[in-house]
This record gives structure tokens, C-alpha cells and sequence, in this order.
């Protein structure tokens, strides 16, 4: 058993363990509280019924009820977040074994189906969202802000400064087993409830009011009518009471509108910002060392006051407007202005941290992408973080490099070389029959590549790479919807990758099975034209095929492409593949050989 393995099985074990004595200590709550209620209600009719002068007697039982009531919540929560806790660690223990992808009905964590983009040159053909994605393997994001980081790095390769503070970040982050239980709790109660384009909406809106002159004249009335009153006590003059009563209801009524339209959105903000706290606080709290983790820590000061407590200063406030349900209050303020003012402190709040929300948000946003990446490095720990190399011509140098949703002891790696420099290999043509290994070992590249420029380890033994624009014709669909046949949507991901190509970040393009829709002739022409065109402008990749004619692409084109090829075996009616790119062409063919293994006649 590995080592996060025994870790997470021991934490199981102890939640398990803990959550039987809550278990138990919640039924003994059950039963007194429902003694207690018996006994609160038995004394009640009895002393109703005979001691009516001393019903006092039943506030005794009901203190005891209350106090009950309050220690049984403690064990309830508690409980609740140990069964959370362990469904976590029951989720990693499913992606440690590669059962997270066929378990993912009962996954609490999206697959991130909803940031797929079908114009994205990659995010299809390389399975980054979905079921089974790549996305879904990584994300342990509890709120949408988490979810969208991630899959915004995952679709945008970062500049090599960002990535080597990323990697720093999550090395860091690793190992930090119980920040990230903290963290857990946290984002579980905002799963589903926090609702960041509402959030921001609310706090970076204008100010309806000018808050300066309407406090002013406010605590001016105020004050004039508190005078006016003592006037009247002191001195029987009920004229200036009566007519600042009358001033102070007719100000409240011109008001009233403007007041309860500013304090409508202020619920839900509240709500949603006492859950951003609950996030932030714990990465306030703690100590780093790497820098990237600084920086966010940094940003979630503002004027000298840290985001949670300027949070729960406006909880504050915001009790203080809730107060006007008080009948008391509500009476109170027919002559002066309590509610108006707590409206404006709250407007003022707004004003002063309104506009660093939006940066909270992504602070969360950030931090949670990078426990997600820091998660999956800690439960893969023979992956490797990728050497960096500066732009100056596009390469990549992998060695035992594999795909990263297989699981670590069963997938096949390889080797693989590609450079634009003057004696480098630019154009790798891979032959091969069906189900050699040809599309797989394609997205195993591309998806360490993307890996790799996200900030992550990758599954290899050694990745060097420069920036490259990973781009990828691997899995293009025809849309019925959109009126396109599979050809045409293929020529339109090419002219995207073309698009591409001719931007200042090299490209490394993926081709699968290139033009397969047209005539052999067209095929060979055409696949050889775009791809000597995408050498000319720099880029680096690999084309896939079945067409041994395709073959002879790598031959005239020259010394900067290659042939490599993946082979099978046919023993006692069964494919064998040993998943192994080796250089030539392909010498074998499956087809006829699996059609009469079904026992088709051919």
C-alpha cells in the first residue's frame, strides 16, 4: 500500500471510528431531550393546574432542554463533518485505485462537462472535461469559483513564471493533509450555495446614495428631534416635537423606496460572503513559504483589514439592519432614522471593500485550484514536475512518458524527442493497426503537456519542454445542429490549428487519422501541404495513421520528420500489443485477422 494510500485508509479508519462515539452520544441526546420534553410538559399542566403562581418553576427544564438542544447540534455538526471528511478521503482512495471514473455517479465533484467548448482547440479531443476527464481526476474544487480556475489553466497555457510558482505552490501544498480537511469543510457548505456573479454584481455596484449628506441630515434630524422631545419634558413645549415628528415621518416616507431597494440585495450578499469567510479565514491563518501562496495571502488584505474580518464587520451591520423586524424598532423609526442609517453603513462598507470582493473571489478561486493540482500530486507520487526550457525554439524531450488517466502500474510509457532547431526532429508519423496504442499515446502527450503548463507533475520519468499551443484534431464530430459533416468540421479545426500556427507561441499539433472523410489521393496531398505548412512556421507534432501511403510523407519531407510505428502479435486467435513505439513503419495489419476471430468469413 502506498503512502497516501495508508494515510487516507488511516483517517477513514479514525473518522469511522469517532463518528460510531457520535453516534452513540447523538441517540443519548435524543433520549433526554425527549425525557426532558416529557418532564417540561408534565410540570407545565401541573402547576397550571394546581400551582399557578409558581409557572416560573418550568423555566428549569426548559433551560435544560435548551442546553440540550445546543449540545446535540455540536454533535450533529461534528458528525456531519466527519461523514464529509470521509466521503473525501473514500474519493481519493477511488483515484489512488482508478476506480474514480466508473464511480463517478456517486461523486460529489463535477466532471466539468459545462466548460467544454467545442471551438477549444484541444479541450475535446484530449478528454479534459467530462466523464472520465481529465478534469474530473483533478478537481476537488467545492465551489464554482475553484471549478472555473482550474479549468481555465487547464485550457490556457501559463507563462513559465507562473508555472515554476505554481509548481512551488503545490509542492508546498502537497503534504498538507489537514489545511486541506480545513479547507474541505469550508467549501462543502458553499458547494451549490455561493453564487459569485450575484456576489460581485451586489459589491461593485454604484453607490445610489450620497452617504455623506444624507448621514448628515439624518443625525441632524435626530438629534433635533431628541431635542425637541426634551424640550417638551423639560419645558411643556410640544410645538417643535410635534413639528419635527412631522418632518422626520415625511423625510422617511420620501426615503422609504431608495432605502428598501438598496437593502434588497443585502441578504444574499451576506449569506454568500459569510461563506467566502469561512473559506479565506483558514488560508489567512496560515504560514507559507512559497510565493505564490504570499502573494494570494496578500491580496486578501484590504486597508490593513484582512477579508474576513472586514466580512464580519458587515455581519455586523447587517444585524444591526435586521433589527428594524423589531416591533419597537419599526415604531422608532417613523421619526427617526435607524434603518436609513444602517443602510448607509452598509452602503459604506460596500464602498470600501466592494471592489476587493471580486479579487476574494478569485483568491478562493486560485487557492482551490491549486489544492486541486496539489491533491493530485500527493496521490501520484512517482510523477515528476517538468523542466521548464526558455522559448527559443519549440521542444519537448519526454522519457517514459504515459497517459495520466491510466492507472500508474498498468500504463506503457515512452520516449519521445521533437524540435524546431535545425537538426531536430519536427514530425513524428505514427503507423499502426486498430488498437495498438496510436490515438493514446497522442493524448498521452498532449495531455502532459497540458499538465505540465497548468503548474502540475506530469506521468513520466523526465519531461523537458519549451511554451508550445497544444493543438489536436483527434476526436472532431459532425453537428447535425450546426449543419456541419464530420469533413467539414475537420477542415475548420485544421484552419483553427493553421490560425494557430501563424501566432508567436509555437504550436504542437496532434493529428489523428488526418482527411480520412476524402479520396486516397486527396488525403496524401493534402495531409502532406498542411503539414509542411505547420513546419514552416515552427511547429512540432505527431500525425497518426492507418494509410500506409501517408507514410511516405516522413520521407519527403526530409530529415526533420520520421516514421515510428506501434505493432501487434496474433497468437491462438488474440491480439497481443505491447504498446511500444519503435522507428520504421508498421509491417503488420489487424483488420481481416479480428473480423475472422468473430467468425466473419473474409
Amino acid at each position: 500500500m502506498s503512502e497516501p494510500q495508508s494515510s487516507y485508509r488511516a483517517r477513514i479508519d479514525a473518522l469511522a471510528t469517532a463518528s460510531t462515539g457520535l453516534k452513540s452520544r447523538d441517540r443519548s441526546f435524543v433520549t433526554a431531550k425527549i425525557i426532558t420534553g416529557i418532564i417540561l410538559l408534565a410540570l407545565a399542566i401541573w402547576l397550571m393546574k394546581y400551582q399557578p403562581a409558581h409557572i416560573a418553576w418550568i423555566l428549569l427544564p426548559a433551560a435544560c432542554f435548551v442546553a440540550l438542544a445546543i449540545a446535540h447540534e455540536r454533535v450533529l455538526r461534528r458528525l456531519r463533518q466527519h461523514t464529509r471528511l470521509a466521503a473525501y478521503y473514500e474519493r481519493g482512495m477511488a483515484r489512488i485505485e482508478n476506480r474514480w471514473a466508473t464511480e463517478a455517479s456517486t461523486d460529489s465533484i463535477t466532471n466539468g462537462l459545462q466548460f467544454l467548448d467545442p471551438h477549444h482547440p484541444y479541450a475535446r479531443d484530449l478528454d479534459l472535461f467530462g466523464p472520465g476527464s481529465l478534469f474530473q481526476l483533478l478537481s476537488t474544487a467545492r465551489t464554482a469559483p475553484g471549478e472555473e480556475t482550474l479549468a481555465a489553466w487547464l485550457q490556457q497555457p501559463a507563462p513559465i513564471s507562473e508555472i515554476t510558482l505554481r509548481q512551488q505552490a503545490i509542492r508546498e501544498l502537497a503534504p498538507q493533509l489537514d489545511l486541506r480537511e480545513t479547507l474541505v469543510l469550508a467549501g462543502e457548505e458553499a458547494k451549490g450555495k455561493l453564487h459569485p456573479d450575484a456576489l460581485i454584481a451586489w459589491a461593485e455596484a454604484p453607490s445610489p446614495f450620497r452617504r455623506a449628506a444624507l448621514r448628515t441630515l439624518f443625525l441632524g434630524l435626530d438629534a433635533a428631534w431628541v431635542a425637541s422631545l426634551l424640550a417638551w419634558w423639560q419645558w411643556r413645549w410640544p410645538a417643535p416635537a410635534l413639528a419635527l415628528s412631522l418632518i422626520n415621518i415625511g423625510v422617511s416616507y420620501k426615503f422609504r423606496e431608495r432605502m428598501l431597494k438598496a437593502a434588497s440585495g443585502v441578504e444574499g450578499a451576506q449569506h454568500d460572503l459569510a461563506l467566502l469567510a469561512a473559506i479565506l479565514a483558514p488560508i489567512e491563518r496560515h504560514t507559507f513559504a512559497a510565493g505564490k501562496l504570499h502573494q494570494l495571502q496578500s491580496r486578501l488584505t484590504c486597508s490593513g483589514i484582512c477579508a474576513s474580518k472586514a466580512i464580519a464587520d458587515l455581519t455586523r451591520r447587517l444585524a444591526w439592519l435586521e433589527s428594524n423586524d423589531n416591533w419597537f424598532v419599526k415604531l422608532l423609526n417613523l421619526f427617526c432614522f435607524w434603518t436609513p442609517l444602517c443602510t448607509l453603513a452598509i452602503d459604506a462598507w460596500r464602498a470600501r471593500f466592494g471592489p476587493s470582493v471580486r479579487d476574494w473571489l478569485a483568491v478562493a478561486g486560485e487557492m482551490e485550484a491549486l489544492t486541486s493540482l496539489a491533491v493530485y500530486t500527493y496521490e501520484h507520487p512517482t510523477d515528476i514536475f517538468p523542466t521548464l526550457i526558455a522559448p527559443d525554439t519549440p521542444r519537448i524531450e519526454a522519457e517514459d512518458l504515459a497517459h495520466p488517466l491510466l492507472a500508474r502500474d498498468k500504463a506503457i510509457g515512452n520516449d519521445l524527442a521533437l524540435s524546431s532547431a535545425s537538426n531536430g526532429l519536427q514530425l513524428i508519423v505514427v503507423s499502426g493497426p486498430n488498437m495498438a496504442g496510436k490515438s493514446t499515446f497522442m493524448r498521452a502527450l498532449g495531455l502532459n503537456i497540458v499538465l505540465a503548463q497548468a503548474g502540475a507533475p506530469v506521468f513520466a520519468k523526465r519531461l523537458a519542454l519549451s511554451p508550445l499551443q497544444v493543438a489536436a484534431s483527434i476526436c472532431v464530430l459532425d453537428s447535425l445542429q450546426g449543419g456541419l459533416s464530420r469533413f467539414y468540421a475537420e477542415i475548420s479545426r485544421l484552419k483553427q490549428i493553421d490560425d494557430l500556427a501563424r501566432a508567436p507561441m509555437p504550436v504542437l499539433f496532434l493529428l489523428d487519422e488526418l482527411l480520412s472523410g476524402t479520396n486516397s489521393h486527396d488525403r496524401r496531398t493534402g495531409t502532406e501541404r498542411f503539414v509542411r505548412g505547420l513546419l514552416t512556421r515552427g511547429a512540432v507534432g505527431l500525425v497518426t495513421t492507418h494509410d500506409l501511403a501517408l507514410a511516405e510523407i516522413a520521407e519527403q519531407i526530409g530529415p526533420h520528420a520520421a516514421n515510428y510505428h506501434f505493432a501487434d502479435t496474433f497468437d491462438d486467435g488474440k491480439l497481443h500489443f505491447d504498446y511500444k513505439l519503435t522507428p520504421g513503419i508498421v509491417q503488420t495489419a489487424n483488420a481481416l485477422l479480428l473480423m475472422r476471430s468473430i467468425g466473419l468469413e473474409v
